[in-house]
C-alpha cells in the first residue's frame, strides 16, 4: 500500500504541475481549430512537394493533439485525394508540433526540450519525405488506398471527421469573436480533452509508478549513463522501443519522458521517445486495419529509422551549441498543493475550463456528441464498418 501511495503521489504531483498548462494548451488549440476548416486541409495537399509538406506541417500543428484522431484524419485526407506522404506529414505534425505539447514539455522538461521538439519535428518530416521518395513504391500506395477505401474502423473516427470551424469572409479574429466562434472553441476544447484524457492519465500513472518503483541505478544501466559517448547513440535507438511498449501516446508520454530523462536517457533519446507516439502498438494495429500489413510494416520501419535519425541529429547539434541541460531535474514530484504560482494558475485556468465546458453543454454539446467521436460520419465515400 505504501508503494502504491508513492506512485499515486508522484502521478498527482506531476498532474498538479501541468494542469494549468494543459488547459491553456487545449484552449489555444480549440481557438485555432475553430477557424481552420478541415475541408481546406484536404484541398491543399495534392502532392509531396516542399510546399505541400510545409502546408501539411502547418495544418497539422493547428489540429488536434490526439494521436488516434490524427491517424484517422490522415486516412480521411488520403481517401479524399490528398497525397499519402503529405497525409503522413500532417499526421506527424498534428501530434508532435502542437501548442499544448510544447507548453507541457517546457514546464516539465525545460525549454531546451521544447526547442528540440520543434526543430526535430520538421526535420523528421523532411526525413520521412526523403525515405518515402526513395523506397515507397506506387503499388504499395495503391494497395494501401484499396484498404483505406474499405473504411475499417480505428479509433476517434468521428472526432477526426467533425468540422465545427466557423466559415465566412471575415478575418479569423472577427470570426472567433462571434458567438459561433466561442461555441466552436468550447466544442473542440471539450472533445479534445475527451479524446486524450486516457492517454494523459495513463501516462501520469505509468510515470508515477516508474518514478516510485524503479531504482535509479536500473535506469542508468539500461541507458548506459556511465558510457556517455555510446549513450548518445543508444538513447535515440532505445527511446522508440520504450514508447512502443508503453502504449501511451499524445501528450501522455511527456511525464514518462521526464522519468526517462531523470533516469539517464540521452537528450536525443527523449525526443525520439516522444516522436514515437505514432508507432505505439495500438496505432500499429490501426495502420494494419487502415492500410494493410505491408504498409503498416513499411510505416513502422521508416518511422522508426527517421525518429532515430532525427533524435541523433538534434542530439549532436544541440550538444555542439551547448543547449543540452547539464542537470537532470525534470519535474517528477510528489503530491504537494501549496499556495504558490502553480496553484494560483491552476485555479485561474480551471475557471476558464469551467466557462468553456458550460458553453459546450449550454449550446447543444453533450454526451451524445461525445459518443459520436468514435463513430464514423454518415457521409462520404466508403462508409466505415467494423472488422
Amino acid at each position: 500500500m505504501s508503494a502504491l501511495a508513492d506512485a499515486l503521489s508522484f502521478a498527482f504531483g506531476m498532474f498538479w504541475e501541468i494542469l494549468w498548462a494543459l488547459i491553456l494548451g487545449f484552449a489555444l488549440s480549440g481557438v485555432v481549430q475553430a477557424v481552420v476548416s478541415k475541408g481546406e486541409m484536404r484541398r491543399l495537399l495534392p502532392n509531396d512537394s516542399p510546399r505541400s509538406l510545409s502546408l501539411a506541417a502547418g495544418l497539422g500543428a493547428a489540429s488536434s493533439s490526439c494521436s488516434y484522431a490524427a491517424v484517422a484524419l490522415a486516412r480521411s485526407l488520403f481517401r479524399k485525394g490528398a497525397n499519402f506522404t503529405a497525409s503522413m506529414a500532417f499526421e506527424f505534425a498534428s501530434t508532435n508540433l502542437v501548442i499544448e505539447l510544447g507548453i507541457i514539455m517546457a514546464l516539465i522538461l525545460g525549454w531546451q526540450f521544447t526547442l528540440g521538439e520543434f526543430v526535430g519535428g520538421p526535420l523528421m518530416i523532411v526525413l520521412v519525405a526523403i525515405v518515402f521518395r526513395l523506397f515507397l513504391r506506387r503499388w504499395l500506395v495503391e494497395e494501401a488506398r484499396e484498404h483505406a477505401e474499405r473504411g475499417v474502423l480505428g479509433r476517434m473516427e468521428g472526432h477526426a471527421e467533425m468540422d465545427m470551424s466557423v466559415r465566412g469572409q471575415a478575418s479569423w479574429w472577427q470570426r472567433l469573436k462571434t458567438p459561433q466562434g466561442l461555441t466552436a472553441t468550447a466544442n473542440y476544447f471539450v472533445m479534445d480533452w475527451a479524446a486524450i484524457w486516457i492517454d494523459i492519465f495513463g501516462g501520469l500513472l505509468i510515470a508515477g509508478a516508474l518514478a516510485a518503483w524503479v531504482p535509479e541505478s536500473w535506469w542508468q544501466a539500461i541507458f548506459f549513463e556511465s558510457h556517455p559517448t555510446f549513450a548518445k547513440f543508444w538513447g535515440p535507438m532505445i527511446g522508440p522501443f520504450v514508447a512502443i511498449l508503453s502504449f501511451v501516446c499524445s501528450i501522455g508520454n511527456v511525464p514518462l519522458a521526464a522519468v526517462l530523462w531523470n533516469g539517464g536517457i540521452s537528450f536525443g533519446g527523449v525526443l525520439a521517445f516522444i516522436f514515437a507516439d505514432l508507432i505505439v502498438l495500438p496505432i500499429l494495429d490501426i495502420y494494419r486495419k487502415y492500410y494493410g500489413v505491408k504498409m503498416a510494416a513499411f510505416l513502422l520501419v521508416s518511422f522508426y529509422a527517421t525518429m532515430v535519425a532525427a533524435g541523433l541529429i538534434v542530439e549532436f547539434v544541440f550538444d555542439g551549441l551547448g543547449l543540452i541541460p547539464e542537470e537532470r531535474n525534470a519535474k517528477v514530484v510528489e503530491a504537494s498543493v501549496t499556495l504558490n504560482y502553480t496553484t494560483i494558475l491552476n485555479m485561474m485556468f480551471l475557471g476558464v475550463a469551467a466557462v468553456l465546458i458550460w458553453r459546450y453543454f449550454r449550446n447543444g454539446g453533450g454526451v451524445r456528441m461525445l459518443k459520436m467521436m468514435n463513430k464514423p460520419m454518415a457521409h462520404g465515400p466508403g462508409h466505415a464498418h467494423t472488422q
